[in-house]
């Protein structure tokens, strides 16, 4: 980890597809590892502690804090979900956020990037506000609208 420049980097061998990884931290996350580090024993090179010792076992502490954060039934495996589905949805390019992820094949990326209705509806909100966009800035025809074609053939069928 390199809080200076504020990347954590994992070499070959440490992450599940055995490639080096480099990902930036965002300010959140930088602040919360710059807490941990004022806070770490210099006697080990593990980032997370409890109560000063090394955590040993994940499943009991994973499994305390779904409970208190009311979380049912979540698994560890689903912040990665979340991870993909919050770059893509925030116009992260697809292949920049299966880099950060590590998924080397798109139909593995796919099975991350699950599509939900509100996807979809978001998908027509912002190709209606794109069109409408478009006709606004027009000085000729837009093509692209039910409207415009419909005005477009009647001109064509009564002109």
């Amino acid at each position: 980890m390199d809080l200076k420049n504020g990347i954590v980097r994992k070499e070959p061998g440490e992450t599940k597809n055995d490639e080096a990884r480099t990902v930036d931290l965002d300010e959140e996350l930088k602040g919360i590892f710059k807490k941990l580090f004022t806070e770490r024993r210099l006697d080990t090179s593990n980032v997370f502690l409890r109560d000063g010792e090394p955590i040993r076992g994940f499943r009991k502490a994973w499994l305390k804090a779904c409970k208190d954060a009311k979380l049912k039934g979540m698994l560890f495996h689903d912040l990665r979900r979340t991870a993909v589905r919050n770059m893509v949805r925030s116009g992260i390019p697809e292949g920049v956020a299966m880099k950060i992820s590590g998924h080397k094949t798109r139909s593995v990326f796919d099975r991350y990037n699950i599509v939900s209705d509100r996807d979809l509806k978001l998908a027509t909100q912002k190709q209606e506000a794109y069109l409408s966009e478009q006709e606004k800035n027009s000085t000729g025809s837009v093509l692209g609208t039910i409207q415009n074609f419909n005005e477009k053939g009647a001109n064509r069928r009564h002109g």
